[in-house]
């Protein structure tokens, strides 16, 4: 691996990483929030809370519902096959390590010549 992590280079399979990264952070933000709602609902003594927030609790599990088939029809969560997800969970691990040791602020950044066009001059 080039060791320069500002050649462009190292940016490839990063959009892909970024994505299983914001879709499981939603999907645990979603769990949260379905979490949340249901204790305030069992807070609640007013009956036109209570219904609010029981129509918030059903749009909270219909959307961790969607964010749960959309990562596993991209192969990004496998809540049935603990062996796949354990695998994912420790590449997902090894890369946290292996970016937790980058020196992503060398001392020398001037990457002047590295792309295929000069900045616009603004």
């Amino acid at each position: 691996m080039n060791h320069d992590y500002l050649d462009p280079i190292n940016s490839l399979h990063v959009p892909e990483l970024a994505d299983t990264t914001f879709a499981m952070d939603l999907l645990l933000r979603a769990k949260e929030g379905v979490r949340n709602i249901a204790v305030a609902l069992t807070e609640s003594a007013s009956p036109d809370v209570r219904t609010l927030l029981r129509n918030q609790l059903m749009q909270g599990i219909a959307m961790h519902q969607e964010i749960t088939e959309l990562m596993i029809n991209k192969k990004w969560f496998h809540p049935h096959e603990l062996s796949e997800q354990y695998k994912l969970d420790q590449l997902s691990a090894n890369n946290t390590l292996m970016i937790g040791k980058m020196n992503l602020f060398p001392v020398e950044t001037n990457r002047k010549g590295m792309f295929d066009r000069t900045p616009d001059d603004h």
